[in-house]
């Protein structure tokens, strides 16, 4: 029998140029100062890269030279003979912009390239999206200020939002914003320049990802601020969906014959577990999540079989998506942080309940470290992560 023949394609690569190649090898070295977790010696990278010792010094010099990296104290190499000279990130140059909607305000946060916060500030929010946006741009403004009175510059703005987002600029639809087709990064360009708009719970699992001790490479970090998202990351890695839009926990279905969602379904996880729902129309303007706690604390006799219930939903919910991608870890962030002493119980007994591998490991459930500040502090954390990833745009207009 004769087996049909298959020929290669012209190949289309092309060839790897001396520009090309020290761009690479200066975003290697430069990633593996970011990772280290104690400063890094200049031979260390030598091993680490594969790089001669020539090449690693003009490259560090280099980096030194454009204000990415600080040659700190001995690096954590022992041995005898002089000690070796470390390297980090510095705490001055690019820093990225955050920007975020919440249930009663809006807040703008900066990081610097180390991921520490350097500013970070909140204002109420408006009811229009118009108005929202124009809040949005002059606190971003008072942020690029605060920024350069420190030596930093914002070489990019994130803003998150609670529902999924087109071209990384056009809000489809926020069901608890009442936004559908707002183009969010164009209005806010002439004020910030280019502006990526993203998920809310992508980018407050991000936040956490950084945050975590010791690291967590497979977590959801489940936030409901206003729609009720999950921020899945598996081996490290966030996973955003084909078009970027994974996540939307909350119109998950928990109760087949249950209440009408503002999304148009019925029987959302929403309509459970929001914050609102929980409250059921109590405390109007104050925050929700410390409106529930006050309840809690003042003997409501309606606001605890409210959290028992969101607890179930949020648990029976959790379970299905713990069933598919197989994380170990739920984190309860942004407001659900603050009320997760309520809430974890009643998630707990749903997912040993309903997680198939639970009986020999348990899926753990605590609060987010970063809490309702996750979704802003992510949104700058994504912002300056493209310096991290590759230095060399910064490097060319230092």
């Amino acid at each position: 029998m004769t087996r049909p023949v298959h020929r290669m394609a012209p190949a289309t690569d092309t060839p790897v140029r001396q520009e090309s190649l020290r761009a690479h090898n200066l975003s290697l070295t430069f990633r593996q100062i970011a990772g280290a977790p104690a400063p890094i010696s200049r031979i260390e990278l030598a091993v680490a890269t594969g790089l001669t010792r020539p090449t690693i010094s003009r490259i560090v010099d280099e980096l030194l030279a454009g204000g990415l990296i600080v040659e700190a104290g001995p690096s954590r190499s022992g041995g005898s003979g002089r000690p070796r000279v470390g390297l980090v990130l510095a705490p001055t140059g690019p820093a990225g912009l955050g920007l975020d909607i919440r249930v009663d305000t809006l807040s703008a946060c900066v990081v610097d390239l180390t991921g520490t916060v350097r500013h970070l500030a909140f204002a109420p929010r408006p009811s229009s999206p118009a108005e929202t946006l124009a809040s949005l741009a002059e606190m971003g403004r008072s942020a690029v200020t605060a920024a350069a009175a420190e030596s930093l510059t914002v070489v990019g703005t994130t803003l998150a939002v609670p529902g999924p987002v087109e071209d990384g600029s056009v809000v489809r639809f926020a069901p608890t914003l009442g936004w559908r087709d707002v183009d969010a990064g164009t209005a806010l360009r002439p004020a910030l320049g280019v502006v990526t708009v993203d998920s809310d719970a992508s980018l407050a699992a991000l936040g956490e990802l950084y945050a975590s001790s010791p690291a967590l490479r497979d977590f959801v970090c489940v936030s409901g601020e206003f729609d009720i998202g999950a921020g899945i990351v598996l081996e490290g890695s966030l996973l955003p969906g084909a078009r970027g839009w994974s996540g939307s926990l909350g119109h998950v279905v928990v109760a087949s014959d249950g209440p009408a969602c503002a999304c148009g379904a019925t029987g959302c996880l929403q309509n459970y577990a929001g914050l609102q729902q929980i409250l059921g129309g109590a405390a109007a303007g104050q925050a929700p999540a410390v409106a529930i706690d006050a309840l809690v604390s003042a003997g409501d006799t309606g606001v605890v079989p409210a959290l028992d219930r969101a607890a179930s939903a949020l648990g029976v919910a959790l379970s299905a998506l713990v069933n598919i991608v197989d994380v170990g870890t739920v984190l309860l962030g942004g407001s659900y942080s603050l009320l997760a002493s309520w809430l974890i119980e009643g998630v707990e007994r749903e997912l040993n309940r309903r997680v198939l591998t639970a009986g020999w490991a348990p899926v753990s459930v605590r609060p987010a470290p970063l809490g309702p500040d996750a979704a802003v502090i992510g949104a700058a954390l994504s912002a300056i992560d493209r310096v991290r990833q590759d230095p060399n745009n910064w490097l060319a207009q230092a």
